[in-house]
């Protein structure tokens, strides 16, 4: 139950009759977990935590730069060499005393993944690379859980949601991650942000829609991104979606799966 103090702080969500008190009880009780305080996780933790999600886990191994500040806007010039993990929960908790915070200072791999994203509701990858990008997707099949993942180049943009781990009201599977982007670019053809640069308020932008989608997910309300790929040009501020589906050969769900855990995803010995 919401306390007196949650509900004037909640007002606003409540009067809304798409959320109202069952809605706000729900984003109490949900637990959802980012996954990198950086250009787009910054501004989802803001969010997520305004909006009241209860428990909010947080992985990130980096600490914080100065050329972060640029775009990674829960965190400040007093934190500079500060694990991100550390500086975003002194934020959250300045500005929501409600929500838990659960901090993970590890780099996500084969040998942990699972475990972290089995202990959350919602998953929100932030991550900036597609060999994460991939891990997480496959982890979150194997958890049953919900992904909402979001990528970004220098001006443009990319926001999903994958339940890969359940069917339409067709009976058919749901797409994965995989069925999206069958493969990953080959190593060196997609410069990194320190490379190529990224527009910072898009990174705002970007993130906070991704916290929209997630607390779409949690209270229920409005139509999913399942299946339905959102992309915004910031150079003409224009915005598309694209519909895609199941692909009955991708080697996570398909009709011949070949992927039956995260052994693909661990380092060579």
């Amino acid at each position: 139950m919401l306390a007196p103090e949650e509900l004037e702080r909640y007002a606003r969500h409540i009067v809304l009759h798409e959320v109202g008190g069952p809605g706000q009880n729900a984003l109490k009780r949900a637990r959802v977990l980012v996954i990198g305080a950086g250009g787009l996780g910054a501004p989802a933790l803001l969010y997520l935590a305004a909006a009241g999600v209860g428990t909010i886990g947080i992985v990130d191994d980096d600490a914080v730069s100065l050329s972060n500040l640029q775009r990674q806007v829960i965190h400040g010039t007093p934190d500079i060499g500060a694990p991100k993990v550390d500086s975003a929960a002194a934020v959250i908790k300045r500005l929501n005393p409600h929500v838990a915070v659960e901090l993970h200072p590890v780099r996500l791999s084969a040998a942990n993944a699972l475990d972290l994203i089995s202990r959350y509701d919602v998953i929100a990858d932030g991550s900036d690379n597609f060999t994460t990008r991939y891990l997480v997707s496959d982890a979150c099949f194997f958890a049953g859980k919900t992904l909402v993942t979001a990528a970004m180049g220098t001006f443009d943009g990319t926001l999903t949601t994958i339940r890969a781990h359940e069917r339409g009201t067709d009976g058919t599977p749901n797409p994965t991650y995989r069925c999206l982007f069958p493969e990953a670019p080959p190593p060196g053809t997609v410069p990194t942000c320190a490379e190529a640069g990224v527009l910072g308020a898009m990174a705002g932008m970007l993130g906070s829609m991704m916290a929209l989608e997630v607390i779409r997910e949690i209270v229920g309300f409005g139509e999913s991104l399942v299946g339905r790929l959102v992309m915004i040009d910031t150079r003409s501020m224009r915005f598309e979606t694209l519909r895609y589906g199941w692909d009955p050969a991708n080697p996570l769900s398909g009709s011949q799966a070949t992927i039956r855990d995260l052994s693909i995803h661990a380092a060579p010995v």
